[in-house]
């Protein structure tokens, strides 16, 4: 297939542009490559697919030198021009929607940053699907988007209207206009809510990076809620091969769906909502441990109140994903976290044996 990815100097959309290059698809990758974390990280993503960072010129492609399927643009979703005739150029089979400002602390005191990436960036993505005929778009959700929701396991057909940050509010707005586009246009939309998703490469503001890094360099950790916490953590991997099992499954009209009972992930529009988690939450002070034993540190930890924002626990029912497209995750925190660390000390070269009294600086 032709696939348009946005985001794939981000986590997840590197991901899933490495994997679905080498099964053989086409892809057009798209980032603004913004400063909300280290650029320097972002340009080494596009490196590993064969994007030359300091090549890029605004709004021109240029192709990967290792994946000649692969196109890299950089744009800005908010820049309507650029982004019509990304459209124009490529008839695309399906679009990959994984730009936005990430973030639920961030957006507590950037709330503007939210509503111009994922509210007018999407709507300007649900534009272009529609009068360029997408045969299927899918969306980033979040689980945040249950906020105050205590009923677990966290399931796509329960209500999900009580957010408890912007960043979790604009992605059920996401929600909210795909719907409208598949009602009024026929366009087919399926959003996915990622569950902490961790791995290589993964974001320096998440927990597994946040931790990794303050246990090796011997800097305090803060742990909120002192310490009861629990979080459906997710490996890169089955994120990215759950969401190419959605990106192959179109979604399709609940013919049972009814108005006077109306189903959240459903409805008589082609328009789907699946979770994608473990469905097994971990206790943040048990993967705390797991980094301390694999890295054999013991954490300097600092507990402090639940912050502004946050949710005390999150579990994923995955029984939708599982029964529409015949996917189930499979690997297990403890061989997910030895990933990243392998990755993390190969990455910023952090060298055995003496790395466990260095002070490093976290440099490309």
């Amino acid at each position: 297939m032709k696939i348009l990815i946005t985001g794939t100097a981000g986590f997840i959309g590197f991901h899933l542009a490495k994997r679905l290059l080498e099964r053989g698809d086409s892809v057009v990758g798209i980032d603004n490559i913004n400063d909300y974390y280290d650029v320097k990280l972002k340009r080494a993503r596009l490196a590993e697919t064969g994007i030359n960072a300091s090549k890029l010129t605004y709004g021109k492609s240029i192709v990967s030198q290792k994946y000649p399927n692969y196109t890299f643009i950089k744009v800005d979703l908010l820049d309507k021009e650029v982004l019509e005739r990304v459209f124009l150029t490529t008839k695309f089979d399906a679009v990959c929607n994984l730009a936005a400002q990430a973030g639920v602390r961030y957006s507590l005191t950037n709330p503007e940053v939210y509503v111009d990436s994922n509210i007018k960036g999407f709507l300007n993505i649900l534009e272009c699907c529609r009068h360029h005929k997408i045969e299927h778009l899918v969306y980033a959700s979040s689980s945040s988007v249950y906020g105050l929701n205590e009923k677990m396991p966290f399931n796509e057909h329960d209500i999900a209207d009580h957010p408890v940050s912007l960043y979790a509010a604009s992605k059920k707005a996401n929600e909210m206009m795909a719907h409208t586009y598949s009602h009024l246009f026929n366009l087919k939309t399926t959003g996915l809510r990622f569950f902490t998703v961790y791995g290589p490469w993964g974001r320096p503001d998440m927990a597994l990076f946040i931790f990794t890094k303050a246990i090796i360099t011997g800097t305090p950790i803060e742990i909120f809620n002192n310490g009861n916490m629990k979080r459906d953590f997710t490996y890169i991997d089955d994120i990215i091969e759950g969401t190419i099992h959605v990106i192959d499954n179109p979604a399709k009209r609940n013919t049972d769906w009814d108005g006077l009972c109306p189903d959240p992930a459903t409805s008589n529009a082609p328009f789907r909502i699946f979770n994608i988690g473990r469905g097994a939450p971990v206790s943040l002070l048990d993967f705390i441990t797991e980094i301390e034993d694999q890295i054999k540190i013991k954490a300097k930890k600092i507990f402090k109140p639940l912050q502004d924002g946050d949710v005390a626990e999150t579990c994923a029912d995955i029984s939708n994903l599982d029964s529409h497209v015949n996917y189930k995750p499979s690997i297990s925190v403890p061989i997910g976290i030895r990933h990243f660390i392998d990755w993390f000390k190969a990455f910023y070269r952090i060298n055995e044996p003496s790395f466990a009294n260095k002070k490093m600086e976290l440099e490309v």
